[in-house]
């Protein structure tokens, strides 16, 4: 559990093991559990204080490996896990999600991901979640501002505050991407959005087919709008809305014994264009079924 934990914490685990003294296996190998009293003891090496790299990785993560092994003795000892009140850490409750975490943190669904070394937006109650630690200062009814550290860039930051690229240069005078580590960058709590485009942030079960149709615009112009090459969405990810003109298109509900073939003659269109248009992926059709079709 405890190599579990850590490797969650991004700490490279190489072996766990108990070794028995060779000349009495009933004794462990290492002196310093052989002479704890009796009871269940372990012994966790988190690196190697001489190590250039070891140490500097101890140096900036060594709460959160520490909050890794509390939390898996909790676990393995059967009682509920509460993480110390300055440790920059959530403990997923029900109905948590990355995506509203990420929100509620003033972080991203890619950040919480890559801090927690998770392969998957699926998240476990009780489940123990590293936050990022990124200066922040927010005053109410006013802008926030953000100090640059290292390794940040201006699409980073740009996706972490649900704005963008642009919209950050503008407000900061900018003329170009570079940043330099403890810049403060001014960010506006209501994104300064071009008024030809809206923005949606993805979340759990969206797809574009959906997305299009709660904005009436087709998925080639979602794709188009945002430089999509293909239908895949994450959790988190800000979508532009085009909004700019009147859409040419309105809703069709399929009913008893319509085709794709028939709705496309009646419209003027193609089978073609209302399977791209919808992101089918079959012509199979369902009684009540909403479509985008060509307006009359």
């Amino acid at each position: 559990m405890i190599a579990s934990e850590l490797e969650k914490a991004g700490q490279t685990v190489r072996k766990y093991y108990q070794r028995r003294l060779p000349s009495d296996p009933a004794q462990d190998y290492y002196f310093i559990l052989r002479d704890t009293a009796n009871n269940e003891s372990i012994i966790v090496e988190y690196g190697f204080a001489d190590n250039a790299s070891d140490a500097e990785d101890l140096k900036n993560n060594w709460r959160k490996y520490a909050e890794a092994v509390v939390s898996a003795v909790a676990q393995y000892l059967g009682v509920s896990y509460v993480p110390s009140t300055d440790a920059k850490v959530h403990v997923v409750k029900s109905g948590d999600t990355l995506w509203n975490l990420a929100k509620k943190y003033n972080t991203s669904v890619n950040e919480l991901k890559e801090l927690n070394n998770l392969t998957s937006n699926s998240l476990s109650i009780g489940q123990v979640l590293y936050l990022p630690t990124g200066e922040t200062n927010v005053t109410e009814g006013e802008d926030i501002t953000y100090t640059v550290k290292s390794g940040d860039t201006l699409y980073k930051i740009a996706a972490n505050y649900n704005t963008t690229v642009d919209n950050l240069k503008k407000l900061n005078n900018l003329t170009s991407n570079n940043l330099s580590i403890g810049q403060v960058l001014y960010i506006s709590k209501s994104p300064q959005q071009d008024d030809s485009t809206n923005q949606y942030i993805v979340k759990n079960g969206d797809n574009l087919y959906a997305i299009s149709k709660l904005y009436g615009v087709s998925v080639n112009e979602l794709k188009q709008a945002n430089g999509l090459t293909s239908n895949l969405l994450s959790i988190g990810q800000v979508l532009k809305i085009p909004t700019g003109k009147e859409s040419d298109l309105e809703t069709y509900t399929v009913k008893s014994g319509d085709t794709l073939y028939n709705i496309a003659r009646i419209y003027g269109t193609t089978v073609s264009n209302l399977i791209n248009t919808n992101n089918l992926s079959t012509s199979v059709l369902s009684i009540g079924q909403k479509l985008l079709v060509p307006k009359k």
